[in-house]
């Protein structure tokens, strides 16, 4: 099974995003995954932030991932 983390302490979004894609992923959030550093955000737009944030995990934890940015 494919393991992705999702760049969230978010447990609700975490759960919407799970069912979206289903059985066949295993999403880990940042509570999962024990990280507990604040994960920077200074991109001048959303994408950036949530590019920065996916970026930042998959350096530190060497685990695919991907991030949302709501503002």
């Amino acid at each position: 099974m494919l393991k992705i983390v999702f760049a969230s302490h978010n447990k609700h979004k975490k759960q919407e995003v799970a069912e979206i894609l289903g059985d066949s992923i295993e999403l880990i959030d940042l509570e999962e995954l024990n990280c507990t550093e604040e994960i920077p955000e200074t991109q001048d737009s959303l994408q950036g932030n949530a590019l920065q944030k996916a970026r930042f995990v998959r350096e530190k934890y060497g685990m695919d991932c991907f991030a949302d940015d709501t503002g």
